[in-house]
């Protein structure tokens, strides 16, 4: 799984965008909110990357902060919302402002937005709100430590674990440790406590 890419913005167009890392070019689909906050061609981008894999495509989804790749993971757990669909919101509206208009459960304003008919706001408003909450609460997160986060679980990941494995093990290892934990140690807590679970 790739959680995060940083490299050369090779080419770039409002829906999509290639970084070339290590001499590979990964093609990464993004929201109209990351095309807009992105450097010019042949800077250095970095994108949080949501990898998604289904039988017949494997397609990655960029965004210029965590809190854009965070709403983008809860908008296509709800029924009916693909990634292409949950692309297309974050570009009628940005992050916050989103996870605001779910958590008000304001129908009004999620039907405004293009692609979002009044089944699928109320889907969203239903099955949202609560989290839409919880993501505003934590707003202000430092983006080094989102981007170590990253790094821990794509470390984990290439030793063999599934996506939530490392994830969950991830949780706990930087839960255990102080906040100013390196990225080996955090690692070699994270191997440890899935080797003492049953």
């Amino acid at each position: 799984m790739i959680a995060y890419l940083e490299g050369k913005l090779t080419r770039r167009r409002p829906d999509d965008l290639i970084i070339s890392v290590g001499g590979v070019g990964y093609r990464v689909v993004v929201p109209l909110s990351t095309y807009s906050a992105l450097p010019a061609d042949g800077e250095i981008a970095s994108l949080f990357i949501h990898t998604h894999v289904r039988e017949d495509i494997l397609a990655l989804y960029g965004f210029a902060t965590e809190m854009e790749r965070d709403v983008f993971e809860a908008l296509i757990t709800v029924s009916g919302i693909g990634p292409r669909l949950a692309t297309n919101i974050l570009s009628g509206v940005d992050a916050p402002d989103l996870l605001q208009v779910i958590a008000e459960r304001d129908l009004q304003r999620l039907q405004s937005i293009p692609g979002v008919g009044r089944k699928t706001a109320e889907r969203i408003a239903v099955e949202l709100a609560e989290r839409a909450r919880r993501l505003s609460a934590g707003v202000a997160r430092d983006p080094e430590a989102g981007r170590l986060d990253a790094d821990l679980v794509s470390a984990l990941v290439n030793l063999g674990f599934s996506s939530s494995q490392a994830e969950r093990a991830g949780r706990d290892a930087r839960q255990a440790l102080a906040s100013g934990a390196s990225l080996a140690e955090m690692v070699r807590e994270a191997l440890r406590r899935v080797s003492s679970r049953p």
